[in-house]
């Protein structure tokens, strides 16, 4: 598809209907403080790749709930001193796959963390490992309405939330130098980073890639293609609960995460991407809180956005933060 959103001039100066709850902060609060109740019982197990430049841990954490979510911990082989860490989060539908598909941040000389998404990992790559236990009340397939019908039931409540203590899981280990720690994603795992960056003070750098999960009244009149769509489908049966479901949603939107950024920041963007338009994508970069903030923007692209290319700009840009 050609460019179907706003021109890009527009883009740089679009800002998001999006209405913030007034309880935004005192409900992340809580949250954060009830997942703290739980000893983080960070655990690393080495495995073996048979991969000679790195070593891997098999890790396990307390996320929300107390409920054990996985990741891998991918090491410069014979690191001896604490390192700068990059966590990653994953894409929709994806796991934390195997171990060699994430050489890129430990081949740079990085500790690199990479968070397993709870109940994911069964639609591409190499399959997840982490449930998710927590029921749902009726949902249309997929995520994106599983809990809708409160905040305090929402899927992505628990999945920000195991964001956040992916970051103290990272942090514990004794060859991560815990001052020195970024968060990056593509898509649904450059949304997770911008609400970890929202709700982690003193991140380094956070880099969200074509992020999905920001400005969900926009989003969801503005494609009709999945993931986003599932809300439309679940408010096709569910008539007169658009007002409710936007609701709920507020509280998970990149756009007021974005507010609260305190570290500097690389976005990136593609004006074809119907998966997570430009528009939705540039309401979370305007609203970023810090200062020190800029965008890759890729004109012809879809949702693959810049891929390789912006692996390569990323490379060059996070150092100087570290």
């Amino acid at each position: 598809m050609a460019l179907f959103d706003l021109p890009l001039d527009q883009l740089r100066e679009y800002r998001s209907a999006s209405v913030e709850p007034e309880d935004f902060d005192a409900f992340w609060g809580k949250t954060l403080q009830e997942a703290r109740e739980h000893d983080l019982d960070a655990r690393f197990e080495p495995v073996e790749t048979h991969l000679r430049n790195v070593t891997v841990h098999d890790v396990t954490f307390a996320g929300f709930g107390g409920h054990p979510v996985r990741g891998w911990l991918i090491l410069p082989a014979g690191a001896d001193g604490p390192l700068p860490a990059v966590v990653e989060f994953i894409g929709y539908g994806g796991g934390r796959g195997l171990p060699h598909t994430h050489l890129l941040w430990a081949s740079a000389g990085f500790a690199h963390f990479v968070m397993d998404t709870r109940g994911q990992g069964g639609a591409w790559g190499g399959g997840g490992d982490t449930p998710d236990p927590v029921g749902s009340v009726p949902a249309y397939p997929g995520f994106m309405t599983r809990g809708v019908d409160a905040p305090e039931n929402y899927y992505y409540r628990r999945v920000f939330t195991d964001g956040v203590r992916a970051v103290e899981a990272a942090r514990s280990h004794p060859l991560v130098d815990a001052s020195r720690t970024a968060v990056v994603g593509t898509s649904q795992g450059g949304g997770i980073s911008i609400a970890v960056g929202g709700l982690v003070p003193d991140l380094v750098a956070v880099a969200p890639d074509v992020p999905f999960l920001c400005d969900y009244p926009r989003a969801t009149r503005l494609t009709d293609r999945d993931p986003y769509r599932e809300i439309g489908n679940y408010l096709k049966t569910h008539r007169g609960r658009t007002g409710a479901v936007l609701r709920t949603l507020s509280y998970f939107d990149g756009v007021h995460f974005a507010a609260r950024g305190r570290a500097p920041a690389l976005f990136s963007a593609a004006l074809e991407d119907q998966t997570c338009p430009p528009s939705t994508v540039f309401a979370a970069f305007n609203a970023w809180g810090h200062a020190d903030k800029g965008i890759e923007v890729y004109d012809f692209n879809d949702h693959e956005g810049g891929g390789p290319y912006q692996e390569a700009v990323k490379l060059a840009w996070l150092p100087a933060y570290f």
